[in-house]
């Protein structure tokens, strides 16, 4: 009996349901195919695999069962670690013979520098915290202190004609700033033998302990420092009538109501009283009870000026404007200046060296370990013309 594969063979006419069923014939063979092969690599993929898997455990075998899954430490890291619990510094300064981590592990003016995942949680601390180290302009330097060049001038210019004489115009003003750099020191004090405790974070509680000291001076300074053995803060430097301001002086707007803000007009007043090319980035700075007060004010609308952010972790806003949170500005009161607005980011620079510097000391405060921890910051009012206060009248 002849099939159609046969007649094919054959030269002999198909029928269409004949073709039709060597097509699908001839289909069903090739997909076998493909089958087989895919099948075919599968098991020499799986093969492969199970050859991988047998070298890591073996290369897991040959280290103890702690340190399989144990993460790598870097160098400095451990060796700092070492350095805080028994006082060992061998590692910090091979590592300084060495090279090949930092080349200045070891101060010259004394004591080690933190362990970079240290410092790293000390500067998220330092930023994150309400200060003006938020909304300042922060500039790392290695020297012992910042020369800032401002321009507090315009080059004049005028229409020139084709003919015309052209008379000489007026040249801008460079104003030079040197902030100087103070030591910001923070000593907190542990057991020797909660130190020995390994369960103990000695580096989180040491990052903890100092971003807290540091966070709370640098709060201070920068917003009422008298720039003796410490930054000079903005709210230090003198204040006259905005009408009547001059470089070198922080411009106010009087409140109108002795000892007491009671109506929106000051506010108002005072966000244009700073230059349009400066209020696109501008924030208000004030403490808690300023705040408390200020929410209660309302427009002739009797909308509130105060809202709250739109998102969580945004911070409030006055009129539009953002609210920076300073315990440290002034209450309200007859004569104070409770309340700063500007461009900060223009107005106040915050200079420091990188590096934070670490002693460890086990014999001035027995049985406990004192640990010395320093830093060198400065900061200054760069542009008297970003910054403007309220001053509330005195009578």
């Amino acid at each position: 009996m002849s099939t159609p594969e046969t007649k094919a063979r054959a030269g002999e006419g198909l029928s269409p349901a004949e073709e039709l069923t060597t097509a699908i014939a001839g289909f069903m063979g090739d997909f076998r195919q493909f089958t087989g092969d895919i099948q075919v690599k599968l098991q020499q993929q799986d093969e492969r695999m199970t050859k991988l898997d047998r070298k890591t455990i073996l290369a897991g075998a040959a280290r103890p069962a702690l340190s399989a899954t144990a993460e790598v430490e870097a160098p400095h890291q451990k060796a700092f670690a070492a350095y805080l619990r028994s006082g060992d510094d061998d590692g910090l300064r091979g590592l300084e013979i060495d090279g090949k981590a930092m080349s200045t592990v070891v101060g010259s003016d004394g004591g080690f520098l933190v362990a970079p995942q240290t410092a790293e949680r000390i500067k998220y601390v330092l930023n994150a915290n309400a200060s003006i180290r938020s909304i300042a302009t922060v500039v790392n330097i290695e020297s012992t202190s910042y020369d800032f060049l401002i321009d507090r001038g315009d080059v004049g210019a005028g229409w020139a004609t084709e003919t015309g004489a052209i008379t000489e115009t007026a040249t801008g003003t460079l104003e030079k700033i040197t902030i100087p750099l103070f030591e910001l020191a923070a000593m907190p004090k542990a057991s020797q033998r909660l130190l020995d405790d390994s369960a103990f974070d000695v580096d989180g509680w040491l990052a903890e302990r100092i971003a807290e000291k540091f966070a709370r001076s640098e709060a201070q300074a920068f917003v009422a420092g008298n720039g003796v053995d410490k930054p000079r803060g903005f709210n230090d430097y003198a204040k006259v009538a905005n009408a009547s301001w001059t470089w070198g002086n922080l411009g106010y707007i009087a409140s109108g109501v002795a000892a007491a803000i009671t109506n929106v007009d000051p506010i108002i007043d005072l966000i244009y009283a700073l230059g349009a090319a400066y209020r696109a980035g501008a924030t208000f700075v004030m403490n808690s009870k300023t705040a408390g007060a200020l929410r209660k004010l309302k427009d002739a609308d009797g909308r509130f000026l105060w809202s709250d952010g739109f998102a969580q972790g945004e911070p409030a806003r006055l009129s539009g404007y953002p609210v920076l949170i300073a315990e440290d500005m002034q209450d309200i009161g007859a004569g104070t200046h409770p309340i700063a607005f500007g461009n900060f980011q223009s107005g106040y620079t915050i200079v420091e060296r990188p590096d934070l510097r670490l002693l460890r000391d086990p014999f001035s405060a027995k049985p406990h370990v004192l640990f010395y921890a320093s830093k060198r910051v400065g900061g200054a009012v760069t542009d008297f013309a970003a910054i403007k206060m309220l001053r509330v009248a005195v009578s």
